[in-house]
């Protein structure tokens, strides 16, 4: 509907009005002369009578008076260009100072090796494994009590020999703890028997963390005003269960230690694991950036719980290379930095589940292979880009993070053989258990285990553990950061390997008479799978087609 223009109020008067209104003017005019004749103030603006006619030489006198006038404006023009000179001169010697400021370290970044540049960047570079590796070590350094977080879906695949190794080696001083998060999505019966194994080695506490928590500053400023009335948020993603039991573990042992320094409590362990969100329940406000993206934290930072506590947050640990694949699709940083495609991710965590489970999870139809899995999820779920082809590349994103972050639910079984590592002697264990109350351990894991609503034994997924994960404590152990000359020339050697490699690739998919697929480099090559991607079947349901299905 168009707007309807809004008239304006007309100007027009009536005579009458107009009349009284010149009257009035008139009379005011007046009485001012008045008033200035009294005071004798004369206000009289002599004109310029100009040249009489009957002036002698009067063309001449015009002549010169036009010719002074030109002389006054070219003169103004003159003036006006001097001042734009000298603004333009000011601008010219602030800029000077700051490019040879910047010159001579662009000369010395040119003449500079190709080793020092490489070193520089790394230093400043806070992505870079050196930098983590180094930060890690700082709060092993610093910290009396380590806290080592494992995801309680596969809690033996979240710890790292290195790093347990490392507190072991400073001695008695430092004590090793255990502290299992994310047991809302694990059977409990799981997490029973993870706490059974676990707590032969180290003390285990369980965890709940919210992930409701928000920054107070910004809510204050939001709402300055709260109501009375105000109604708790108690939903599952906002409860916190076993942060009592743990601030009360840290605070007696620092009453035990007896001194007047502040126990310092570090938190170490892989990307994604929960390290900030523990941080964040126990100080109950938003202290430590959290992300879904695994990698958020980057550097060390100190929050102070009470005047005998505090906690220290780390990096994630930086995954070897030498990991099996499955490890490192959900431990490693190399998705986010581009050294692997999440195609190949997808396709690593696919195998180690079954298929029927993940059908149910995702209440998908059957599939031949991650790439028909990935344009099922991504129709599914409505990732479709133009021309209604389905967004596979979103839909393997959407299925990593579920992965990682804190929501798909899925165990791995506890070894029935399970054996002690090596470094963990009879004297060790009994060296890590003392100090602690192990038995209000166990009333506090007890209490959190009743408040927690867990999953349906049959509703988990099953996930096959790899075992324990390897990580790097120290940049130098990184072969990729430093190539050596050796490995420069077998990479040159091998450049023209990826061709045959190609090319046999092909002749493998050309087995089948299927249309081939264009991809992207660093991407893995799938067979593709003739699947319906038509608009119609966004919008249907999900119910199975029995005349196709069940034949």
């Amino acid at each position: 509907m168009k707007r309807p223009k809004l008239r304006k109020a007309s100007k027009r008067l009536s005579c009458s009005k107009r009349y009284k209104i010149q009257k009035k003017v008139r009379e005011h005019n007046r009485k001012l002369k008045k008033e200035a004749k009294k005071k004798g103030l004369k206000k009289s603006v002599k004109k310029d009578p100009g040249v009489p006619n009957s002036a002698p030489f009067k063309e001449e006198v015009l002549r010169e008076a036009e010719q002074r006038r030109l002389q006054i404006e070219e003169e103004k023009e003159r003036q006006r260009q001097a001042k734009k000179e000298e603004r333009a001169q000011k601008r010219k010697k602030e800029k000077e100072p700051a490019a040879k400021e910047a010159e001579p370290s662009a000369k010395k970044a040119r003449k500079g090796t190709t080793a020092n540049n490489s070193e520089k960047h790394s230093a400043t570079n806070k992505n870079s494994a050196q930098h983590l590796c180094a930060e890690l070590n700082k709060v092993i350094e610093a910290s009396d009590v380590v806290i080592e977080v494992l995801d309680a879906r596969d809690p033996l695949g979240c710890r790292c020999p290195e790093v347990e190794e490392a507190v072991l080696l400073k001695g008695s001083d430092k004590k090793l703890l255990l502290a299992l998060t994310k047991i809302d999505l694990v059977p409990k019966e799981n997490v029973e028997k993870w706490i059974e194994c676990l707590q032969r080695e180290f003390p285990v506490v369980v965890f709940k963390a919210s992930t409701k928590i928000q920054d107070k500053t910004k809510a204050k400023r939001r709402r300055k005003i709260t109501a009375s009335n105000e109604v708790l948020d108690q939903s599952k993603a906002a409860a916190c269960f076993g942060n009592d039991c743990l601030t009360e573990l840290l605070t007696a042992y620092a009453a035990k230690t007896q001194s007047e320094a502040v126990l310092k409590v570090g938190v170490v362990g892989f990307p994604n694991v929960g390290k900030s969100s523990l941080i964040n329940s126990l100080k109950g406000m938003m202290a430590c950036h959290v992300g879904v993206t695994k990698g958020t934290t980057r550097n060390m930072q100190e929050v102070h719980m009470s005047k005998t506590v505090k906690m220290i947050d780390s990096p994630g640990v930086v995954a070897a290379p030498s990991n099996p694949a499955a490890s490192m699709a959900l431990r490693s940083l190399q998705v986010e930095e581009g050294q692997e495609s999440v195609m190949d991710a997808v396709n690593t965590l696919l195998k180690q589940c079954d298929k029927s489970q993940v059908m149910l999870q995702y209440n998908i139809p059957d599939f031949r292979n991650s790439l028909e899995f990935l344009t099922l999820l991504a129709k599914k779920r409505g990732y479709l880009q133009k021309g209604g082809v389905p967004n596979t590349e979103q839909a393997a994103n959407t299925f990593l993070t579920d992965w990682t972050g804190a929501k798909l639910s899925y165990h791995c079984k506890v070894p029935g053989n399970y054996s002690l590592p090596i470094y963990m002697t009879d004297a060790v264990v009994t060296e890590m258990q003392n100090g602690w109350d192990l038995d209000k351990v166990r009333a506090g894991n007890k209490e959190t285990l009743k408040g927690v609503k867990f999953p349906n034994l049959a509703s988990s997924m099953i996930f096959v553990s790899r075992g324990p994960t390897a990580g790097l404590l120290r940049a130098l152990a990184i072969p990729e950061e430093q190539p050596s000359a050796e490995n420069a020339q077998q990479h040159n050697n091998q450049e023209e390997e990826p061709e045959l490699t190609e090319e046999s690739h092909e002749t493998e998919e050309l087995e089948e008479p299927q249309k081939t697929v264009k991809d992207k480099p660093k991407q893995v090559h799938f067979p593709p799978a003739p699947v319906d991607i038509s608009l119609s079947t966004v919008y249907t349901d999900d119910a199975y087609d029995f005349n196709t299905d069940f034949k």
